[in-house]
């Protein structure tokens, strides 16, 4: 089906043709903006004849994680692509202190498909990134340095996004 045959399908209230024509081939590309409404995803499902769910994604992000992103990215680069039944198995056993915080956020990407009735036994996960959050609130500290110096202690953040995806 042709880009404009999706976009009539798509226009809406203050969405015109021209608008969803741009808006589908942003999507195409993977630039989600503007971001699709499930109303969106809907209209796309029924104009391709396919479930709402296989063009649907969930996320779930974990904000200011207290641990750096490096040592967070360790973590993630072990599941992406993975089925979430492998993701968690690979959690489970691995002994870093972000595994559990990767874990809490796949366990909710999960139960947010699963609330929106997708087949939780078909889901992989598509994407997962971690970004800096920068230095953590209130842990201004400082370590005294020879000659009456201060060096600042910095304890950093960050933030873990996982994406699952309906294969």
């Amino acid at each position: 089906m042709s880009v404009d045959g999706l976009a009539g399908h798509l226009a809406r209230g203050a969405f015109d043709r021209q608008k969803a024509a741009a808006a589908i081939k942003n999507w195409q590309k993977g630039l989600f903006k503007p971001e699709p409404r499930p109303e969106d995803i809907r209209r796309l499902a029924t104009a391709l004849s396919v479930e709402a769910n296989d063009l649907t994604d969930w996320r779930s992000s974990y904000r200011y994680a207290p641990m750096s992103a490096r040592k967070a990215r360790l973590v993630t680069q072990l599941i992406v692509g993975r089925s979430v039944q492998d993701a968690l198995d690979i959690m489970k056993f691995t002994s870093k202190r972000a595994a559990s915080m990767v874990d809490k956020v796949l366990k909710s990407a999960v139960a947010d498909a699963d609330e929106q009735q997708a087949d939780t036994d078909r889901l992989y996960v598509s994407s997962a990134r971690v970004d800096d959050a920068g230095v953590r609130i209130g842990t201004k500290r400082f370590i005294a340095k020879d000659r009456g110096r201060a060096h600042p202690i910095q304890k950093k953040a960050c933030h873990i996004h996982v994406t699952v995806t309906q294969a």
